[in-house]
């Protein structure tokens, strides 16, 4: 098969699940796909491109020979291994929080600001799951009428936080259905039936590292230092879908109209918005899909600058997997990768 060496590092879990999916889905270039993952599932073997692969634990020499890493098994595999993927001639996409602070490191949304990748030394960082959405929602409205202000509360799914969050919601489901208590292990409090404003650890200013984190990585990707935002991150008993209660001040007056006029013709982005019929995105409809959906965009009456709008979409795949993807293709597309990484 002609194509690249590709390893996805975090294979087992649900982001490197996806990872694969979608290699499959959009007949990524592979030749060959080398799998890792914690000795908990080394040995299991995942089908791949209609072959059995077997799932390793990164050693010595692990990435000879790989051209493209997928990374996504937490900040310190990501800190240990990634650095030594790139000696051994590989390009790293990382999922997690390693690097997307770091200067030299390009912190990417394919839609937003693909020129960045140009200057990457090896490693590229996809950005949390909450700020892709937003960015590739607000981005095109940005050019045209440049924002001062953000406000934004989100409302994320388990499945942000793994396989065990997603399997402890349904537990947590069943035995209050069933009128039994919940003890919880993932999460400080029950999930099930609930609402948990606390995503990561607390910072001394009394906002989240989620929160921080959407701050900070909008900046970068947006390349607009002065932005003022303020996050809060909501836990929320949903499977797969984060959606986001956005408030905007532009520099200038903009309508709803106008709005959704630039937003229908962004990459994307879908526009669900038909409040005559109930139209406007739900995760339920939204998981699986790859676009980031926007629906219920009005102007604010509080703001004469001011647009508020709903945004929803799949946090597994836009906002983790499928966004690393698609900076692998840009780099193909534009022969970004060493010419020894592609080839028969």
């Amino acid at each position: 098969m002609s194509g690249l060496n590709i390893a996805v590092v975090g294979a087992t879990g649900m982001v490197g699940q996806e990872f694969i999916k979608i290699l499959e889905q959009r007949s990524f270039p592979v030749r060959h796909v080398s799998l890792f993952a914690s000795g908990k599932t080394a040995g299991k073997k995942v089908l791949v491109f209609g072959r059995e692969v077997e799932v390793r634990e990164i050693g010595p020499h692990a990435f000879q020979g790989i051209d493209l890493a997928f990374f996504s098994a937490g900040t310190e595999i990501s800190q240990h291994s990634a650095p030594m993927a790139v000696r051994e001639g590989a390009v790293v996409v990382d999922n997690s929080v390693a690097f997307r602070m770091n200067n030299r490191v390009p912190l990417v949304v394919p839609e937003v600001n693909p020129q960045d990748i140009r200057r990457h030394s090896g490693i590229i960082a996809n950005p949390n799951c909450s700020t892709i959405q937003m960015v590739v929602a607000l981005n095109p409205l940005h050019k045209v009428n440049p924002i001062r202000r953000i406000v934004v509360d989100t409302y994320q799914s388990v499945s942000g936080t793994g396989r065990e969050a997603v399997e402890e919601l349904s537990t947590q489901t069943k035995a209050v259905l069933d009128g039994r208590n919940t003890v919880p292990h993932v999460y400080p409090h029950q999930i099930g039936f609930n609402l948990i404003p606390e995503i990561d650890v607390f910072l001394d200013n009394g906002y989240t590292k989620e929160e921080w984190k959407m701050l900070e990585e909008t900046r970068k990707i947006m390349h607009a230092p002065d932005i003022a935002i303020s996050a809060t991150c909501v836990r929320v008993p949903v499977y797969i879908g984060h959606s986001e209660a956005i408030h905007v001040e532009f520099t200038r007056p903009i309508t709803a109209g106008e709005a959704k006029q630039i937003l229908s013709e962004a990459p994307g982005v879908r526009l669900h918005d038909d409040p005559d019929v109930n139209l406007y995105p739900q995760p339920w409809e939204v998981a699986g899909n790859d676009d980031v959906y926007v629906g219920r965009v009005r102007e604010d009456v509080s703001q004469p600058n001011g647009l508020v709008m709903w945004v929803v979409a799949d946090n597994v795949r836009k906002g983790a997997a499928l966004n690393g993807i698609q900076i692998a293709e840009y780099m193909i597309d534009n022969g970004l990768l060493h010419a020894r990484n592609i080839g028969g």
